[in-house]
């Protein structure tokens, strides 16, 4: 695992750099809220369609391995900035996943000369309800005292044994702070407003299992190559690595 410092008070990003061909451009895979880039994509990298390829598995800031500094902001912009301040220079093939897809399209409106392709798997595209539906639970949900005080502890005894797994790891206030800096954009651009207006190839992966895509004509209509991935849930590379190896596999060229 390497550690890069992305602040000048030396907080690290932390990521396990699998070796391989660079051509035409090393793979930058990003995570999900509450996970880590090493749990969920380790078996997707292996996997023959994809293998052979120099990939970094990265940990965002507050999650995983990674640092997690107090006074950070955790929004998609400032874990894009971080990125890329710990990156090693040059054009990356971008894959994120959920949250990890948005700061991916925040990477890549950001930095554009940095990313030559642009993956997004079942991100985050549109403003989250607020308040949350009666009954979901939402950890922008909580005031930041009430999550610490007890409401990380209901999030983790209902989301699941894998999800809990990563997201134990994850810095409490780090992951708070991801998740509102996520959900709670007020007069931002969407991030499917930030996605359709990129210039470079972009895929959108997700559920075929969710039905039809909402905005989908918008997004081919942009150039985004849509793509539904059968037997799965969020999770694509977890439920199906197959079909996600394969959709990732066409949507890198």
């Amino acid at each position: 695992m390497r550690a890069i410092p992305f602040r000048p008070d030396g907080s690290s990003i932390r990521y396990v750099e699998i070796p391989g061909d660079d051509a035409p451009a090393p793979r930058l895979y990003l995570h999900g809220l509450g996970s880590s880039s090493p749990y969920y994509y380790a078996a997707a990298v292996a996997h023959p369609l994809l293998a052979g390829h120099r990939s970094l598995l990265l940990d965002l800031p507050g999650h995983g391995a990674s640092d997690a500094p107090g006074d950070f902001g955790y929004t998609p912009e400032d874990h894009a900035d971080a990125v890329a301040a710990a990156l090693p220079e040059g054009a990356y093939d971008v894959i994120g996943h959920s949250m990890g897809g948005s700061v991916a399209i925040m990477f890549a409106a950001r930095y554009p000369e940095r990313v030559r392709r642009l993956v997004a798997v079942d991100a985050n595209l549109d403003p989250a309800q607020v308040p949350p539906p009666p009954g979901a639970l939402r950890i922008y949900g909580f005031t930041e005292e009430e999550f610490l005080n007890g409401g990380r502890e209901v999030v983790l005894g209902r989301a699941g044994a894998h999800w809990a797994s990563t997201m134990r790891m994850a810095d409490p206030v780090g992951l708070y702070r991801s998740a509102c800096g996520l959900a709670l954009r007020t007069g931002l651009p969407s991030m499917r407003q930030t996605l359709q207006d990129l210039d470079c190839p972009r895929a959108f992966v997700y559920p075929a299992a969710d039905g039809e895509l909402r905005g989908e004509d918008a997004l081919r209509a942009s150039g985004v190559d849509v793509v539904a991935v059968p037997d799965c849930d969020h999770n694509i590379m977890l439920d199906n690595v197959d079909g996600f190896a394969e959709a990732l596999a066409k949507a890198l060229g």
